[in-house]
């Protein structure tokens, strides 16, 4: 959700400042699963895996003002500024203080069975505006702070931490596998010389590093030379990817056949997680060469979208931070039988 989060419309936008990524693409594809009762959204359970600062939510809250939602958050303080946006539908709303691979403990805590029991789920994944506009949070690479990253500022271990504490081999291995980052080596190499001499604090000495270590031609042609990294540091302190892969197969396993989730990654890891999960399951799983299909193995889901869908060239222009968004989409069309 390098995102986010704040609705379209001008007069929530200009409480809250931030803009929802893909808002209006959203709902043209989770609008088919919130009506199927009723134009209203009678019935229909929604999550917003991603609560952040509330914007898609708010939009849907009111858009079907019927619908039920489930909203997820593992930061404590943006769950109190959506509650506090969000406080005209509060009757209709589960606020979840968990990370977005708590969906079944979540839905338990709504009232809800952890299968076939939602009918839309919004992901938007990544940073949040809030947060990166949080100076002392320490995501952003442009502005000198102290290096936390942690989404859940209450819980775990700090990207100063991992700098100061981590071995060449795992500094290395996180830049490399989250960062993609050709310089990991290097880098990790100049970390462990200059924690020596003083430990990381605050993102200056970082960056400083960065611009250091990377050679200038690269530098030239690929970005802010601290991008990367910070992402690495990121992935690893939140538990990204495994948070991920565990949330993805649990909220496809929470929809009820006609249910549609839609997932917006923000880079190719996020969106690799994703298709790796959602491609499988949009296949049969009956024995090549059979004149019919096998009972209870055909797909279970549709992939509604083709590809990964990007931003339009005016959505960027609107919101900047929607330049990087991957969205996909799937729908349940079956459930097959137990294995």
């Amino acid at each position: 959700m390098v995102d986010d989060e704040a609705a379209t419309d001008s007069s929530s936008a200009g409480a809250f400042g931030h803009i929802p990524v893909l808002l209006n693409r959203a709902d043209e594809l989770l609008s088919p699963a919130l009506t199927g009762v009723d134009a209203d959204g009678t019935g229909s359970v929604m999550i917003d895996a991603t609560l952040g600062l509330g914007g898609h939510s708010e939009h849907f809250l009111r858009t079907y003002p019927k619908m039920r939602l489930v909203a997820l958050d593992r930061d404590p303080n943006a769950l109190r500024i959506a509650a506090e946006r969000l406080s005209d539908h509060a009757a209709r709303v589960t606020f979840v203080h968990t990370r977005y691979d708590g969906i079944v403990a979540a839905l338990e805590e709504a009232g809800l069975a952890p299968y076939e029991s939602v009918h839309a789920i919004l992901f938007d994944l990544g940073v949040s505006s809030m947060q990166l506009d949080e100076a002392d949070r320490g995501f952003a690479y442009s502005i000198d702070a102290p290096l936390d990253m942690r989404m859940d500022p209450t819980i775990g271990i700090t990207a100063a931490e991992v700098l100061n504490t981590y071995s060449h081999g795992d500094l290395a291995r996180i830049l490399s596998t989250y960062g993609e980052e050709r310089f990991a080596g290097k880098i990790a190499s100049e970390v462990l010389r200059q924690r020596e001499k003083e430990p990381f604090t605050t993102s200056a000495a970082l960056v400083e590093l960065l611009y250091r270590t990377i050679p200038a031609a690269t530098r030239r042609t690929g970005g802010h030379p601290a991008k990367r990294t910070f992402q690495a540091l990121r992935i690893e302190v939140n538990s990204e990817l495994d948070s991920l892969r565990a949330a993805v197969p649990a909220a496809l396993d929470a929809l009820a056949v006609g249910g549609r989730a839609v997932f917006m990654s923000y880079q190719s890891l996020e969106d690799r997680v994703v298709k790796q999960e959602i491609t499988p399951r949009a296949k049969s799983k009956s024995p090549e060469g059979l004149p019919v299909e096998l009972p209870g193995m055909g797909p279970e889901f549709r992939i509604v979208t083709r590809g990964a869908e990007r931003a339009s060239e005016q959505e960027i222009e609107e919101n900047p931070r929607s330049a990087p968004v991957r969205l996909r989409a799937a729908e349940r069309i079956a459930r097959r039988a137990a294995a």
